[in-house]
């Protein structure tokens, strides 16, 4: 199955989305000021520019969507037009994987939540944040 839209378009289209701030980040950073805890959050010096981070701990935290990064990618390939989604989620996938693996080698401590645990319940991904953090 192709693209339903011109290169163009696509190209707009994908320029639009959001790659900082989305609503689930917004939700948990929300969350855990209200609880006092210190984080920063997008540090470009930091490979793969994680969502939340601890410089001081080498800790890093990512909100991954489900759809970009790839969760339950063998169940989705089917229903994906194969010249455009498959090839983007794939290389998505390969590079956060390289990139976890760069980070633990340098001695960074990763979590990475789903975008549909902090969904299901944002309060239960917020504690699992604010654990991995202390």
């Amino acid at each position: 199955m192709a693209d339903i839209f011109p290169k163009a378009v696509r190209s707009r289209i994908m320029a639009s989305i959001k790659q900082k701030n989305t609503k689930i980040e917004k939700a948990v950073f929300k969350k855990l000021n209200q609880k006092k805890i210190y984080f920063q959050k997008h540090l470009s010096n930091i490979l793969g520019t994680p969502d939340i981070s601890s410089p001081s701990k080498k800790k890093v935290i990512f909100l991954d969507g489900d759809f970009w990064h790839g969760y339950q990618f063998t169940k989705l390939e089917g229903r994906l037009p194969k010249k455009f989604w498959i090839p983007k989620i794939e290389r998505n996938i390969k590079r956060d994987k390289k990139y976890r693996q760069k980070l633990r080698k340098e001695g960074w401590k990763i979590l990475r939540v789903w975008e549909h645990e902090i969904e299901k319940d944002l309060d239960k991904a917020v504690e699992k944040i604010i654990k991995f953090l202390s």
